[in-house]
């Protein structure tokens, strides 16, 4: 069977799960957690796909990429997951969480890159803006690139705004060259 798909099942099932329980924001948290941790640390797909690895052991190492204390929930999913088979699955399964969860809640994720720190005043303002365009809740993150000389770089969605010195400049040198 296609991982695509069994993950998107098992994903659906989870997040119907903690929806019916009122744990699905904590459930959001574990698997944003292990989805993080699967990226961060690649040795990790190796070690839970090792048949070699007792399954206790997967499960302990699964616990604890989910966070500090993931819920009762998400260990007995990690448990049915290791039981069926499926932790080759598992990070798309984190992943396919993570997208339904965003899309039920109407949560965007945002980013700001700027070419220096800036203030939280800043921050909420663009946040507030990408929120009203949205209309709904906006997971906003900055970053600092000291490359794009100044202004700044808004993305969310599938909308980019670029307003930064360096890409004016480029455009400016185009046009010198044409």
């Amino acid at each position: 069977m296609d991982l695509g798909v069994v993950s998107v099942r098992y994903a659906r099932a989870l997040l119907k799960s903690a929806a019916a329980m009122n744990l699905d924001t904590q459930v959001y948290t574990d698997m944003q957690t292990l989805a993080a941790s699967y990226i961060e640390v690649p040795q990790l797909r190796f070690t839970i796909d090792n048949p070699m690895l007792a399954k206790e052991q997967k499960q302990s190492l699964l616990e604890t990429a989910c966070g500090s204390n993931p819920t009762d929930l998400t260990k007995r999913f990690l448990q049915l997951v290791l039981d069926e088979g499926r932790e080759s699955a598992l990070q798309l399964m984190a992943n396919s969480y993570v997208t339904f969860y965003r899309q039920q809640k109407n949560i965007t994720r945002g980013r700001l890159i700027t070419a220096t720190a800036v203030s939280p005043e800043t921050e909420a303002k663009m946040k507030q803006m990408v929120e009203t365009k949205t209309k709904g809740t906006v997971e906003f993150q900055t970053e600092v690139d000291p490359d794009i000389i100044g202004g700044f770089i808004l993305e969310y969605d599938t909308y980019r705004m670029d307003a930064s010195v360096k890409t004016k400049l480029n455009a400016i040198l185009t046009e010198l060259k044409k």
